[in-house]
């Protein structure tokens, strides 16, 4: 990490230590006690990002991760989540239970995040959140999109500091236009340096994720020290669209499955970047 990240870091540090609050949870399966903050965190663009944090006792790894649709979770300050139906919210206990600690952003003053997430601004905001992620523990650090999420992981590894990342995970990523009017194409695959994971559901019926389009953006990352594939299969249909949450497009039903591919690719990669 260089100096000038390590300056950054202890400034997020100082400033966050004003403005978590926490929210005391059950053990996770692993028997380990997490504790959930939400965090109002300053971002340097003069903003404020509310973030729900989880951490067992001793993570061997900080996930980013960001979830797709609008980008509305629903923080409450008291810990409600209003939205949890997505993929990354409502499997983050899997994840803590895997040893991880999980980063999860809301909106940002109650703007949709659709047609943002691949621009220079938003991948500002990632790179505040990887910073947010090293100040807590000195782990590595892995950025985790889902859907529309997988444009704005892609844009914050594009743009990520030497050494502040170690890998970044795409899954069920947007890749065909549609309301949001950008895909994963617009977040410049081609300047990821850092080793990529992306996952595809053969059974996802959503028409702007296609798991045939998952070859095309491995490709498409000519410069990341690596690019795998994974697919995998099945799902239950709970959600009214096939992009829902609840879908084989949001790994419903699937999760443990879904959680300990990324989670087994994760170990493999802690350590071997130098990334901090």
């Amino acid at each position: 990490m260089t100096f000038k990240a390590s300056i950054r870091i202890g400034v997020f540090a100082a400033l966050l230590a004003l403005s978590a609050s926490s929210v005391v949870r059950a053990e996770s399966s692993s028997g380990e006690k997490a504790a959930e903050r939400i965090v109002e965190l300053p971002l340097s663009s003069g903003q404020h990002q509310r973030v729900l944090y989880v951490a067992p006792a001793s993570p061997r790894a900080t996930i980013v991760m960001l979830p797709g649709g609008t980008g509305d979770v629903g923080l409450a300050r008291d810990g409600d989540i209003r939205h949890g139906h997505n993929f990354v919210i409502r499997t983050r206990d899997l994840w803590v239970a895997k040893g991880y600690a999980v980063v999860i952003p809301d909106w940002i003053d109650r703007e949709s995040l659709r047609g943002a997430r691949s621009s220079p601004d938003y991948a500002k905001i990632i790179g505040d959140l990887i910073a947010y992620a090293h100040a807590q523990y000195s782990v590595p650090v892995f950025l985790l999109g889902t859907s529309q999420g997988s444009i704005a992981a892609a844009n914050g590894a594009a743009h990520a500091g030497p050494g502040s990342l170690a890998g970044v995970i795409l899954t069920e990523s947007v890749s065909v236009l549609g309301g949001s009017h950008e895909t994963v194409y617009d977040a410049g695959l081609a300047d990821i340096r850092v080793p990529a994971l992306i996952v595809a559901n053969r059974d996802d019926r959503c028409d702007v994720a296609p798991p045939d389009a998952a070859p095309k953006i491995a490709a498409a990352m000519i410069h990341a020290p690596e690019a795998r594939v994974v697919e995998v299969s099945g799902g239950i249909d709970r959600s009214k669209k096939a992009c829902g949450s609840l879908s084989p497009h949001g790994y419903y039903g699937i999760e443990d499955k879904v959680v300990g591919i990324i989670s087994s690719w994760i170990d493999g990669h802690i350590g071997s970047t130098g990334a901090r």
